[in-house]
């Protein structure tokens, strides 16, 4: 039986103790973006943008339901958005037009569909 006055204070990543469904540990290579990701963590912690607590603050505050919705290195994404935002080093637009730049770039860059086939 869970302690209801517990289970109101923990955070959606404390889930020590609780008990859990059987899974499967899969090794798996990371992709480019979560090892450009990763190493985002490193810089923002090197430059004293965002630190590891802030970053793990920072995905438990993304809530239960978003957390059980994204991957690892999305949580991570995310919550480095949100706190770039907070610190006024980003802004919601300025980062959508970076994406926008880089996706824009990225396509004229790929070989036509046709061609890739061949």
């Amino acid at each position: 039986m869970i302690d209801l006055e517990d289970f109101l204070h923990r955070l959606p990543n404390d889930v020590g103790g609780q008990p859990s469904p059987a899974f499967a540990r899969v090794e798996h290579a990371l992709a480019p973006w979560e090892k450009r990701c990763h190493a985002l963590a490193d810089v923002l912690d090197y430059h004293k943008l965002i630190s590891t607590e802030e970053k793990r603050r920072g995905v438990e505050a993304l809530g239960a339901e978003v957390i059980n919705r994204l991957s690892y290195y999305e949580r991570w994404a995310s919550a480095f958005a949100v706190l770039l935002f907070q610190k006024g080093v980003l802004t919601p637009t300025g980062l959508a037009e970076k994406m926008i730049e880089i996706e824009t770039r990225w396509s004229a860059e790929q070989p036509p569909a046709d061609v890739a086939a061949t």
